[in-house]
């Protein structure tokens, strides 16, 4: 098993800095439910404590709140973009220190993240709406790792 003492803290930082990111993305991709969305989020992590056990590293992981990126980005394009790219290097990192199956749970947690966010404000009637289900596509090809 893989814990955060396999990491510098600049690594850690880089691999704790995913979730938020991916979910922060969702949440400006769309107007609207900034705050029912953000404690969705929180609420992610806090269930995932719940489940303590099933992953050393995702529970090193969500032991702490999420940190949110004090970056100051011109506008939310350069802020997807940075996020897309720090989750691709998260995930190329984590490819070279974890299991497989570590991999796999860290995408899958803020693939899950992002979906619970994404639903808990409906734009427009629909659960995802389409700015935020193509912000979801980018994080999930961003979280493939280094392209074949």
């Amino acid at each position: 098993m893989t814990t955060k003492a396999a990491f510098t803290e600049q690594e850690w930082d880089l691999i704790s800095a995913g979730p938020p990111s991916a979910g922060t993305m969702v949440i400006t991709a769309d107007r609207g439910g900034t705050v029912r969305e953000t404690f969705e989020m929180a609420k992610v992590y806090a269930e995932a404590r719940q489940a303590h056990g099933d992953s050393e590293l995702l529970d090193e992981l969500v032991s702490g709140k999420p940190q949110r990126d004090h970056t100051h980005y011109h506008s939310l394009d350069e802020l997807r973009q940075h996020g897309l790219q720090r989750l691709h290097e998260a995930v190329e990192l984590l490819e070279s220190k974890a299991t497989p199956a570590e991999v796999e749970d860290y995408r899958r947690f803020i693939l899950t993240l992002a979906e619970r966010v994404a639903k808990r404000h409906k734009e427009d009637d629909v659960d995802v709406s389409p700015a935020e289900r193509k912000t979801i596509d980018e994080i999930t090809d961003a979280l493939a790792g280094a392209p074949a």
